[in-house]
C-alpha cells in the first residue's frame, strides 16, 4: 500500500510559478513510477507529466512541455511538480499517482495509488 498526500498548490498570477509536492508513506516508494495529472472543473482528468522510479526518465504532456518538470527524492519518499510560466488554462485539481511497471504511463486507468489532490488557480 502506498498512500499519497499532495501539497503546494494555491493562486498565483499568469507567469508565475508553483512546487508542488506528494510525500508518499510506504517503504516501496522507490520502485514505483510516479505521475502527475490534473482535472479543471468540467473536465476529465488528464496526464500532466510523469517520472520512472529512479527519475531517470521523464515524460510530460505536449501542454506543459518546457514549463513543468517532475523530480523526485526517493530517501524522503516525495515527488516533486515544479510549474513554471503559469497560465491560466493550468488551472486544476492536481494529483500524483503511483504505479509499478516498466513503461510511460499517461492514462490515469494504469495508476494504482492517487492522492486526495491539491488546487491550482492562475488569476490572468
Amino acid at each position: 500500500q502506498v498512500q499519497l498526500v499532495e501539497s503546494g498548490g494555491g493562486l498565483v498570477q499568469a507567469g508565475g510559478s508553483l512546487r508542488l509536492s506528494c510525500a508518499a508513506s510506504g517503504r516501496t516508494f522507490s520502485r514505483y513510477d510516479m505521475g502527475w495529472f490534473r482535472q479543471a472543473p468540467g473536465k476529465e482528468r488528464e496526464f500532466v507529466a510523469t517520472i520512472s522510479w529512479s527519475g531517470g526518465r521523464t515524460y510530460y504532456a505536449n501542454s506543459v512541455k518546457g514549463r513543468f518538470t517532475p523530480s523526485r527524492d526517493n530517501a524522503k519518499n516525495t515527488v516533486y511538480l515544479q510549474m513554471n510560466s503559469l497560465k491560466p488554462e493550468d488551472t486544476a485539481v492536481y494529483y500524483c499517482a503511483a504505479r509499478r511497471g516498466t513503461a510511460v504511463a499517461t492514462e490515469a486507468v494504469f495508476y494504482d495509488y492517487w492522492g486526495q489532490g491539491t488546487q491550482v488557480t492562475v488569476s490572468s
